[in-house]
């Protein structure tokens, strides 16, 4: 196990909470950088406990690629399920899949399954004991051997390249 920095134990997590904090203020006045700081430091030291791991980005340029595709795909299905729905709902042909999960980090798999209920038209239902399978609520699906592929390439595979040893 390696050992954290006890000044800075989250160094990516810090500037992503001051950033938040400054999103959600909508101000980028000296007090509120100086609030943001005092958050984005803060906030870690009092969470370091709950954090099983140390978190270790292998591939940070496939995590910056993995959320643009996210955001992408995020707004895509918007649209999707917004014509389905508006559509004709008779129509929709709801699945229920189980995908077998590579990943074996369980910050991988909590990503993995935020990232497919973040995206409109899917949800992470529950994941086995095991860890070994994720059961997915797909909204509209014909072929859910398709939907396996496509979460696992789109999904499971940059998350393994970014979080895990391959």
């Amino acid at each position: 196990m390696t050992t954290r920095p006890r000044f800075l134990p989250h160094p990516i997590l810090s500037p992503l909470l001051t950033g938040l904090w400054l999103l959600l203020t909508n101000s980028v006045s000296p007090g509120q950088i100086l609030l943001g700081l005092l958050l984005g430091w803060v906030i870690p030291l009092l969470t370091l406990r709950f954090w099983p791991e140390a978190i270790t980005i292998r591939r940070p340029f496939t995590l910056i690629r993995y959320i643009g595709l996210l955001l992408y795909d995020i707004i895509i299905a918007n649209f999707t399920v917004a014509r389905l729905i508006l559509g004709n709902p008779d129509r929709l042909k709801p699945v229920f899949i189980e995908l077998p999960l590579d990943l074996t980090s369980s910050l991988a798999i909590g990503l993995l399954t935020n990232s497919i209920t973040l995206t409109p038209g899917t949800v992470s239902a529950r994941l086995s004991e095991d860890g070994r399978y994720l059961l997915v609520h797909a909204l509209n699906e014909n072929d859910p051997d398709n939907l396996i592929a496509t979460i696992k390439d789109r999904y499971e595979r940059p998350l393994r390249e970014i979080f895990e040893q391959c």
